[in-house]
């Protein structure tokens, strides 16, 4: 029966039964699991996955029953969460802009795509470390977690205006440090 339930409902019944939750975190610790790994790399997805979820049962009493999906509220605590860990994503950051793009490979590894990734690679790695905290979230929740701007938002706890503000001024940012190259010429269109 809980897969049939929406988030919110299931939150709202953990509240009196605990073991509900469980179901919630069936539903959704895969992809928090993947944005922590993408984040702060695979060795600490697991300890972020299970303080998100942590932090989010002992908040449970606090969620807003309004919103169906608990994919922001969630995203929004793993953004967070990964917050306490910054160093550590500041320092894997810092060593991907310093890897060398002279590599060779075979014949599949040349190929127009992966030069052209590969090259780009430590110029958008230093441009993400120019960002700021606010910024590289917004950018992260969008590209790697597909949230719109509206769910954005919510996970940021800003309005929607500050959402596309921020998305303005970190696409000049990281066109100014990739000469100009646009990476964001063919995104799709959130909210």
């Amino acid at each position: 029966m809980p897969e049939t339930l929406d988030d919110a409902t299931l939150i709202g019944r953990s509240v009196g039964d605990p073991e509900s939750f469980a179901a919630l975190f069936d539903r959704h610790a895969d992809e928090i699991h993947r944005y922590a790994a993408r984040r702060l790399g695979g060795e600490l997805a697991d300890d972020v996955t299970g303080e998100v979820f942590l932090v989010a049962f002992r908040g449970r009493a606090r969620y807003d029953g309004a919103w169906p999906d608990a994919r922001p509220w969630l995203y929004g605590i793993a953004t967070k969460v990964v917050a306490q860990h910054r160093r550590a994503e500041r320092r894997r950051t810092a060593a991907m802009a310093r890897v060398s793009t002279e590599r060779p490979g075979t014949f599949d590894e040349r190929s127009a795509d992966r030069v052209t990734a590969e090259q780009l690679q430590p110029r958008l790695a230093r441009a993400l470390t120019r960002l700021s905290a606010a910024e590289r979230d917004l950018l992260l929740l969008l590209a790697w977690a597909d949230l719109t701007y509206e769910e954005a938002a919510l996970a940021l706890g800003v309005p929607v205006g500050t959402v596309r503000s921020r998305l303005h001024r970190l696409r000049v940012k990281v066109r100014r440090a990739l000469g100009g190259t646009d990476p964001f010429a063919e995104e799709p269109q959130h909210g």
